[in-house]
């Protein structure tokens, strides 16, 4: 008795298991070795503009004091 058809999809199944969890592994490392890196080296506009924050409230006077 000769078969007409024969699925290969059983056969790959491991394969497309295996590059599935690579991609998702692929897309996670990116995601935490780019959040890593800005954490370590903010944009340089926003470190200006916290500097900036930063000497504004530096040159008040500031005085303790209670404000509705």
């Amino acid at each position: 008795m000769k078969r007409n058809t024969f699925n290969n999809l059983g056969g790959l199944q491991s394969l497309f298991f295996c590059v599935g969890i690579y991609t998702v592994a692929l897309f996670f490392s990116i995601f935490v070795c780019s959040s890593v890196f800005y954490v370590l080296n903010p944009k340089k506009a926003s470190v200006i503009q916290s500097t900036a924050q930063s000497n504004n409230t530096a040159d008040k006077t500031m005085y303790a004091s209670v404000t509705p």
